[in-house]
């Protein structure tokens, strides 16, 4: 119940277009959101408060952004503006980004960015003359790390062994007994990133967007591309549940027909559906199936076609048949012909009724095997490219190193969802058996 409550949750709440156009937006999408950040409740369990990303916008008013332009004569403009904001975790960031909009009609403007740490000290970050709309990574920036180098060494005496990125440059404590401990501290308080410049005509115009990116994010975390794993965890239980759930009723159904027929008609199509029957189960339907997906790449649904094409034919042809078989010789089918009734009608609407309370136990039990042979086409990369499911978050998790960078989030969670629903469905079928199997009535 609980799988089929956010099936429905996420079919009304996320439209299977949008989480789409959501899964394979690409990086640029989600320049915003961190990356390879651990689910929020990641903070209760290592009982320290992790980073949420920050964000900060000088075109867009807010407490904490400000933006000033004051005449500096008939063409000349002074642009000032000041993003704050408040730092209260216990680690650094992961990164620091700032893009940045300009508009001009001559020259570009001269852009000083500084950065203001709680205490008041200053690093200026870049001088830059943008003639275009960019991006700023200070990640990326080897000025920073040198500033907080020539900082260490003149608190210390001393060049720091621990390794020094630009976050900690930023956001570390620089007092001196602090800097020559093995762990290092934060800073916290309100920063500030001071950004001063020229505007060299009326028509100029300079904003600018902070992006602190913490080192948590949503219920589920984001992997790799930065994109969330909810959206694929959410929508791989109803492509889980569809698939599984078609798969097994259609399959189940369609061997069944094949056994009554088999059975009812006896001698050469009897004999023809066997020896056909035979060489299915003898044949390996798994690397068939890799070598179609390989070869055609197709979309979930058309891959859930071929599936019970494959294995409408099976040991479950025999086992029906045998039961057919048997149903055939009872007194009430005797007296059905002798009425005159069709073998149509025989087959499809006195045999197959008292052999189908007996198949739902089955079909609830073949429900898992298909929602993991969906999940292991996904893995080994011959998935629907498309289509957010839990497969697909593994095989991004293998590929992108979650196993070696210590992103355990990323892998435990579709599996722990697999094995949920594969402990609802055998729950769930061991119930049933004990209600149509008469063997198993308890009294």
């Amino acid at each position: 119940m609980v799988l089929i409550s956010v099936s429905v949750y996420t079919i009304i709440t996320i439209p299977y277009d949008e989480a789409v156009i959501l899964w394979r937006a690409g990086e640029q999408h989600w320049l915003d959101v961190p990356r390879n950040a651990y689910p929020t409740w990641f903070s209760i369990v290592l009982q320290k408060r992790l980073p949420e990303t920050i964000i900060a916008d000088t075109s867009k008013p807010a407490v904490g952004s400000v933006k000033v332009i004051v005449p500096a004569g008939e063409q000349l403009r002074v642009l000032k503006s000041e993003l704050s904001f408040r730092f209260e975790y216990d680690d650094f960031p992961s990164e620091i980004n700032v893009f940045y909009r300009v508009h001009y009609s001559v020259s570009p403007p001269q852009i000083t960015l500084t950065w203001v740490k709680p205490d008041g000290s200053q690093i200026e970050l870049r001088k830059m003359a943008p003639s275009s709309d960019g991006s700023y990574y200070l990640m990326t920036d080897p000025r920073i790390v040198s500033e907080g180098l020539n900082r260490i060494q003149t608190a210390t005496g001393e060049r720091p062994d621990y390794e020094l990125t630009a976050p900690v440059v930023l956001f570390g404590v620089e007092d001196a007994s602090i800097l020559k401990q093995e762990t290092l501290q934060v800073m916290k308080g309100n920063y500030r990133l001071v950004i001063e410049g020229l505007l060299f005509d009326p028509h100029s115009d300079f904003d600018a967007k902070l992006v602190v990116y913490g080192k948590v994010y949503g219920w589920a975390g984001t992997d790799h591309l930065r994109r969330d794993i909810g959206i694929a965890l959410l929508w791989g239980t109803p492509v889980a549940l569809a698939f599984g759930v078609v798969a097994a009723i259609s399959i189940t159904l369609i061997q069944m027909t094949i056994g009554a027929l088999s059975a009812w008609y006896s001698r050469v199509l009897d004999a023809a559906i066997q020896r056909i029957n035979e060489v299915a189960i003898v044949l390996p339907l798994l690397p068939v199936l890799i070598m179609v997906q390989t070869l055609y790449k197709l979309n979930i649904w058309l891959i859930l076609l071929i599936v019970i094409a494959l294995f409408s034919l099976g040991p479950g042809v025999k086992f029906y048949r045998a039961q057919f078989l048997q149903l055939k010789e009872l007194p009430y089918v005797e007296a059905a012909k002798a009425y005159g009734v069709g073998n149509f009608r025989i087959v499809f609407f006195h045999l197959m009724p008292r052999v189908l309370p007996s198949a739902i136990p089955p079909i609830v039990f073949a429900v898992p095997d298909f929602v993991f042979l969906e999940a292991v086409l996904a893995i080994l990369g011959l998935g629907d490219p498309l289509t957010p499911t839990w497969g697909k978050v593994i095989e991004d998790a293998f590929y992108g190193g979650a196993l070696f960078k210590g992103y355990y989030y990323w892998i435990l969670e579709p599996s722990l969802l697999l094995v949920v629903t594969t402990m609802g469905f055998v729950s769930l079928g061991l119930a049933l058996d004990k209600v149509f199997n008469p063997r198993l009535r308890e009294v």
